[in-house]
C-alpha cells in the first residue's frame, strides 16, 4: 500500500462505518443516499482491505444485469486498487471477469442476478465467499431474490461483510424503501448526501447544478441530491409525524383505542393500540400486534399480554366467527358496524388531523402502511380518487378502532349540512 492515508481517501462521514467494517459490528450494511454521495467509492475501497486483513475471504460484486458490470463497478473496483496504491498486489482479468489477490489467490467475482446459475456455481479455490455488494440494490427483484442469493453464498465461514448500496427510489411503496423500515440487529443503516462530502471531491459544477435543482424544483432535488423517498405525489396520508414515542409521554395520554383486522393466510392478524388527543387532533399509534398464520387462540394470548382484558376492542365485523371465538377467549370484542362509506369517511377522518405520531420502532408496520399507502390509478397512469384494498391492514383496525369518535363527528356533519338547508 502507498503511503497514503485512509482518512484522505474516505469522506468523515464515513469514518464511523470504516471502522464498524473493522470490527465486523454488523453483517449487512445498508448505504443509501443522494448523488455525489460517494457510497460506491466507500465500498469499493472497504473491499480490498477486507480482503488483505481475512485471507479466507472472496467477494461476489453483483448487479441486477450483468451486462452493465464491466463499465461499472469491475472499473469502480480497479480505481480503488489504484487510490489504495495495490497495483501490484492485485490482477485484473476480463475474460473471465476476475481480480484475484495475488499473495493468496483470493477472488472478487463479478455476476449479474439475471444468471443465478452462475451466482451459485462460484467455488472459490479457497476460503469463501464473505464478502457480497449488491450495487444499485433497487435494480433487483425484490427482498426474495436477495435472500435467495445470500442463501447461496453465505456458507463455508463464519464472518460476512454484505454490502448494499442504493439511491432510495421517490415511491415509498417500492420494496427497497419499505425494506428499510425493518429492523435486524446485524444491520448498519447509514444514508449520506453531497452535503457529507467534501467540497472539492465533487468540484463547483456539481455543487452549482445541485443548487439550481433546489432552487427550480425543490422536491426533485430532495429525491435526487437528498435521497429522500419524496412519494410519486399520490400519497394518501401527508401528515405523518414520525418520532419516538416514550413510555413516558404514554402515561400523559388518555383516550384510548382498540382495533381488530383480521386475517389468516396471506393476509395478517393486526391488532391496534391507538391514543386520540382531541384538543390537538392528533392520533398517537402505540403498539400493534402484525402476524400472518395466526389462530384466534394465539391471537388472543396475544392481545392479553398487552393488558387490555377488559378495553373495548371494535374488530372487523365480516368475521363473526372470530369475533366469537374471541369473546369466548374472554376478550370484549364487538364488530365495527362499517356502513356503504365508511372506508371513504374513515380515511378522510385520518387525513384531515393534525397529526398521525408514529414511532417506526414501536410499530414498524403500521408506519410502513400509512407512510406507503397511495390513490390507485387509472390505465394512463394518473391518479384517481380510489383507495386500493391492499397493504391496508392496520389502517383498516385504526378506522375499525375509532368508528365511535368518527360516527360522532359524522352525526354533527349531517346536523349542520340539514341545519343550512
Amino acid at each position: 500500500m502507498r503511503n497514503i492515508r485512509l482518512s484522505e481517501l474516505i469522506a468523515p462521514h464515513y469514518y464511523a462505518v470504516h471502522q464498524d467494517i473493522r470490527e465486523h459490528g454488523h453483517t449487512h450494511y445498508w448505504l443509501d443516499g443522494g448523488r455525489g454521495a460517494v457510497k460506491s467509492s466507500f465500498v469499493s475501497l472497504e473491499i480490498p482491505l477486507i480482503l488483505k486483513r481475512n485471507p479466507q475471504a472472496n467477494a461476489l460484486i453483483l448487479r441486477k444485469v450483468a451486462g452493465t458490470i464491466k463499465d461499472s463497478v469491475y472499473n469502480q473496483i480497479l480505481w480503488a486498487i489504484d487510490m489504495l496504491g495495490l497495483q501490484e498486489e492485485f490482477r485484473a482479468t476480463r475474460s473471465p471477469l476476475e481480480i484475484t489477490y495475488l499473495p493468496t489467490g483470493q477472488k472478487i467475482y463479478f455476476r449479474g442476478a439475471d444468471d443465478p446459475v452462475k451466482i451459485k456455481s462460484i467455488k472459490p479455490k479457497q476460503g469463501y465467499i464473505a464478502i457480497a455488494w449488491y450495487e444499485e440494490l433497487d435494480q433487483f427483484g425484490g427482498p426474495e431474490e436477495i435472500r435467495s442469493i445470500n442463501q447461496s453464498i453465505m456458507r463455508g465461514g463464519e464472518l460476512f461483510w454484505l454490502f448494499y448500496s442504493y439511491n432510495p427510489p421517490k415511491s415509498k411503496d417500492n420494496w427497497v424503501n419499505v425494506e428499510k423500515f425493518q429492523t435486524r440487529t446485524d444491520r448498519l443503516d447509514w444514508h449520506s448526501t453531497y452535503l457529507d462530502v467534501p467540497r472539492e471531491w465533487l468540484g463547483e459544477q456539481f455543487l452549482l447544478e445541485a443548487e439550481e435543482l433546489k432552487r427550480k424544483k425543490p422536491q426533485a432535488y430532495e429525491h435526487e441530491y437528498m435521497g429522500i423517498a419524496t412519494g410519486t405525489g399520490g400519497a394518501v396520508f401527508e401528515n405523518i409525524m414520525e418520532r419516538p414515542i416514550t413510555e413516558e409521554e404514554i402515561l400523559t395520554l388518555g383516550n384510548f383505542y382498540y382495533g381488530i383486522d383480521f386475517g389468516f393466510a396471506v393476509d395478517p392478524f393486526v391488532f391496534g393500540i391507538q391514543s386520540y388527543d382531541k384538543a390537538r387532533k392528533t392520533l398517537y399509534i402505540l403498539d400493534e400486534i402484525y402476524e400472518p398464520k395466526m389462530s384466534n387462540s394465539r391471537a388472543a394470548e396475544r392481545i392479553k399480554e398487552k393488558g387490555v382484558l377488559s378495553k373495548l376492542i371494535t374488530a372487523d365485523s365480516a368475521e363473526p366467527k372470530s369475533i366469537a371465538a374471541l369473546r369466548e377467549y374472554g376478550l370484549n370484542v364487538k364488530g365495527a358496524a362499517k356502513g356503504p362509506d365508511s372506508v371513504d369517511f374513515g380515511i378522510r377522518w385520518l387525513q384531515d388531523l393534525d397529526a398521525i405520531v408514529i414511532d417506526k420502532a414501536r410499530t414498524p408496520n403500521a408506519y410502513r402502511e400509512f407512510t406507503c399507502y397511495e390513490y390507485d390509478m387509472d390505465r394512463a397512469g394518473n391518479y384517481i380518487s380510489a383507495y386500493p384494498d391492499k397493504n391496508n391492514h392496520f389502517i383498516d383496525q385504526c378506522r375499525y378502532a375509532l368508528e365511535s369518535v368518527m360516527e360522532r363527528r359524522k352525526a354533527r356533519i349531517i346536523q349542520n349540512n340539514y341545519l343550512r338547508r
